[in-house]
């Protein structure tokens, strides 16, 4: 019996390596090979454009902090006819090309402030989303200063724009479609929500959250018929996340594990990098994943989804040290998040469906 498993694993193998050889040596499979791996990847996702339910799908889960397995600040959000971004941190534009999302049907983004690793992306944003048939400005709503990260990036991107233009013609890349059109948001105070977008069942809110000295700084919430969901945007254990975000179906919280940072900034002051004090500066205006959790049970969200990871979580025993303490307060109802994640929320029910596109 033994004699016989060892030929036929031989065989296999021989086979294997057979296949190979003539995948190698034969243009023509090669070719067909090719082509079956663009007719896989070049569509797009259109189970999200169902309009019975409302869509999230993470397309940057980190931080400013180096970390090969998440791209920066990034979230879609699909609603009914609408696809909306929440910040355009790096990475995110390949991310949403690699999950083969509709890019052509993007309507904005949605800024919840202008820190490098929520707005980096832009550009590619808006190239991808042209090139995929965007025609109108893209619309860019955050707080004040909005304006001049668009005519900043218009003016960098003036040259390839027209290039494009003059190579492609008019007809592929319309010459709105290059433009991009900041909208200043203003909320007059804490106690204060303000509708950044609303139409027909769908209504975006924004509110205050604290992260000075970067201010103002915004929190989303989305509400599309029957369900929601509310983002914090980068802050502080901040109770006006769980005030606005109140029976929200999902709360996306970024979080910092403090005792995490904390050593990482001793073992660098231990070796001399001055990067020890950068790890001593960021926990004052960040949550802890335990801080998330209360604000998530205060507000009585249904599912916690922790967003902004730091530090980098490179295997399972840092996770766990992450969210060390978080079962304590909340058992239930919380999920890590990362590239990839894809939460369908159905209209009519309280289901939450959990995807994995990665």
């Amino acid at each position: 019996m033994k004699r016989i498993w060892i030929f036929g694993a031989g065989g296999v193998v021989a086979l294997m390596l057979a296949g190979f050889a003539a995948l190698w040596h034969s243009p023509g499979l090669q070719d067909r090979m090719l082509n079956r791996m663009i007719e896989r990847f070049a569509g797009t996702n259109l189970a999200v454009l169902d309009p019975d339910a409302l869509h999230i799908v993470f397309c940057g889960t980190g931080s400013p902090l180096p970390d090969p397995d998440r791209a920066s600040a990034c979230i879609g959000v699909y609603a009914g006819d609408y696809f909306f971004l929440i910040d355009t941190g790096p990475g995110g534009a390949d991310n949403l090309t690699a999950m083969q999302m509709p890019m052509g049907g993007l309507s904005g983004v949605f800024y919840t402030h202008l820190h490098s690793d929520h707005i980096g992306d832009l550009p590619d944003i808006a190239l991808n989303s042209w090139a995929a048939g965007r025609g109108d400005p893209l619309t860019l709503y955050g707080p004040a200063g909005i304006e001049h990260v668009a005519a900043g990036y218009a003016e960098a991107f003036k040259l390839d724009n027209s290039w494009r233009i003059a190579h492609h013609g008019t007809d592929f890349f319309a010459v709105e479609g290059a433009k991009l059109k900041p909208v200043i948001v203003e909320v007059p105070d804490r106690d204060a929500t303000v509708t950044v977008f609303e139409a027909g069942d769908l209504k975006v809110t924004t509110f205050l959250v604290t992260h000075f000295p970067v201010t103002p700084a915004f929190g989303y919430r989305i509400d599309y018929k029957d369900r929601s969901v509310v983002f914090s945007g980068d802050t502080s254990r901040d109770e006006n996340v769980a005030r606005v975000g109140k029976g929200a179906d999902v709360m996306v919280h970024e979080a910092l594990a403090a005792h995490m940072v904390n050593t990482i900034g001793q073992v660098l002051g231990r070796i001399g990098d001055r990067r020890e004090k950068i790890m001593g500066d960021i926990p004052d205006y960040h949550a802890t994943p335990v801080e998330a959790a209360e604000i998530a049970n205060l507000a009585g969200a249904e599912l916690l989804v922790y967003n902004h990871i730091v530090p980098r979580l490179p295997n399972a025993l840092s996770e766990r040290m992450f969210l060390r303490g978080v079962s304590d307060i909340r058992p239930n109802g919380v999920v890590l998040g990362y590239d990839g994640l894809y939460l369908e929320l159905p209209v009519g029910s309280k289901k939450i469906v959990q995807h994995d596109l990665r």
